[in-house]
């Protein structure tokens, strides 16, 4: 790379993280791409990408997933080191204007439609029904103020204290898997307890095991750690069962260099070369370090309270029962072209490819010696599965499944984030706006090959497939890189498979105010 070189406290620095010269000169060149937009053709609609499962062939599946859960191959992947910052952050930046938290300056920006104070407005309404309400006025109390009296005297900034910073609860500071999501007759619950008590039902029926993996940041890891002792016992008597729960880190060799304006590399005030998280794309790694069999991957966000579980319970159930399903055929099929080179056994393979996997083949496929075409197969075919469950849209921001068109001529069938495309093209944008679905983030994952083996998941990454972002250090502006989402660009040569499920399985909690909503309370 020109116009600049590295120093021996780089290479140090480099080291210490895990990255390499190599590696980092790699995402400069990344930045200086003049795309690295996706290429949408059309979005996947039902029969033509999505798949709708017949309410007759859903026993089928349900028998499917229960002989997978008995014979314990299921796991459950939960990302779960998302600060709660962004639920919070009206409230933050509210509680930073403490001018505007004085009672009749506060109604009044609220009347003029200022959004920090309207929310806040919001906020004080809806305080009685917040799940975390108990524990606020435990933490208030114990420093000698009363939540109600501090309300009646509209002493604001207090009540703030307490809920945001360490004075008291601290959810400005915490992941959202430690927030009080959901309040039952005998107390709240984590979003983290949520999804134990959700994964009960699908992964531990007959083997009596259920198996979770939580990514953390290691300053939190202690915190999910204790939750976890004091409602364990508790769960497990209720489901009759044992939990295996284990927490990995984001690696800091995923990590990614900043650079400023010119792509150069940024420095903080100190000289040192400033790298940030990748995204949940760096979370591959954790993933494939589990050497798993089938896994469900879900937000830590989506989690429902127990009286609306049931359609989350029936559709996890039915997706794992489709994955195991098309697994199972797959694999007989790899089997079946290993032993024998035979026009019907391709004739086979390529048909159950097109129809059951959504699978395009290149415009020359047809022309190809047989030979060829068993080979192509082979390596279509050898690869991880996803069943990925998508919801109607009713404008939730995230991504959504779409047709994609790839440089060497062919298509295939991807999850795209916003930020994948060029919304300055119209013919991208009409594209985008046109999509009928909605990625809630609810996957079950085929890891293992028709061996048994698990799969490399890092060979089936885009590479091309990253995310730039504007951000800002030391008053300076930077550009920061993703690498491929998880469920985006790090899946991109997965065998994927699209379904969908009823809108009533995603309840997403992406600000304080969610929590407010009907299915939250």
């Amino acid at each position: 790379m020109e116009g600049f070189s590295f120093i021996e406290a780089d290479y140090l620095q480099m080291e210490s993280l895990g990255i390499t010269e190599e590696q980092v000169r790699h995402q400069i060149e990344t930045f200086q791409r003049s795309s690295y937009f996706v290429n949408l053709e059309k979005p996947c609609i039902p029969g033509d990408g999505i798949q709708i499962i017949p309410l007759s062939e859903r026993e089928k599946y349900l028998e499917i997933h229960y002989r997978a859960a008995r014979e314990g191959r299921f796991l459950k992947f939960v990302p779960a080191s998302g600060a709660a910052t962004r639920m919070f952050q009206s409230l933050l930046q509210i509680y930073h204007l403490p001018h505007f938290l004085e009672y009749d300056e506060l109604l009044r920006r609220a009347d003029q439609g200022v959004a920090v104070a309207y929310d806040f407005v919001r906020f004080m309404e809806g305080l009685p029904h917040f799940p975390f309400l108990d524990d606020l006025e435990d933490a208030l109390a114990r420093d000698g103020f009363d939540l109600d009296r501090l309300v009646e005297e509209h002493r604001f900034h207090t009540i703030l204290d307490y809920l945001l910073t360490e004075y008291g609860l601290n959810y400005g500071g915490l992941p959202k898997g430690l927030l009080k999501f959901h309040r039952y007759e005998h107390g709240s619950r984590t979003a983290f307890e949520e999804h134990l008590v959700e994964a009960a039902n699908y992964l531990g029926n007959g083997t009596g095991i259920c198996r979770l993996h939580f990514t953390v940041s290691p300053e939190h890891e202690g915190r999910f750690v204790d939750v976890l002792k004091i409602v364990r016992g508790c769960y497990e008597d209720r489901f009759e069962m044992q939990y295996e729960v284990d927490f990995s880190f984001q690696k800091p060799s995923t990590d990614t260099l900043a650079v400023d304006v010119q792509n150069r590399p940024f420095r903080d005030r100190h000289g040192r070369l400033v790298f940030r998280p990748a995204g949940h794309g760096a979370l591959l790694e954790n993933l494939n370090d589990l050497q798993a069999d089938l896994v469900y991957i879900k937000n830590i966000d989506n989690v429902a309270p127990d009286p609306l579980k049931e359609d989350t319970f029936l559709w996890k159930r039915i997706l794992g029962g489709r994955l195991v399903e098309l697994q199972e055929r797959v694999h007989s099929l790899l089997r079946r072209l290993k032993n024998e080179v035979s026009e019907s056994v391709v004739s086979a393979a390529d048909a159950f490819a097109t129809e059951e996997l959504s699978m395009r083949f290149p415009a020359s496929y047809d022309e190809m010696p047989l030979e060829e075409r068993h080979v192509f197969l082979v390596e279509r075919l050898n690869r991880p599965i996803r069943v990925c469950g998508v919801v109607r849209n009713v404008g939730e921001p995230g991504g959504a499944p779409f047709w994609v068109r790839h440089r060497n001529g062919t298509t295939s069938l991807q999850i795209v984030e916003k930020a994948q495309v060029d919304l300055k093209r119209p013919d991208q944008k009409a594209i985008w706006v046109s999509s009928t679905h909605f990625n809630p983030v609810d996957l079950v994952c085929g890891v293992r090959d028709y061996e048994g083996r698990p799969f490399d998941l890092r060979r089936y990454v885009d590479p091309e497939a990253v995310f730039i972002s504007s951000k800002s250090k030391d008053g300076r502006e930077l550009k920061a890189l993703e690498l491929p989402g998880l469920w985006n660009g790090s899946m991109a040569d997965w065998i994927s498979v699209i379904v969908e499920v009823p809108r009533s399985t995603f309840s997403p909690v992406k600000t304080i105010f969610d929590l407010l909503r009907e299915e939250h309370r």
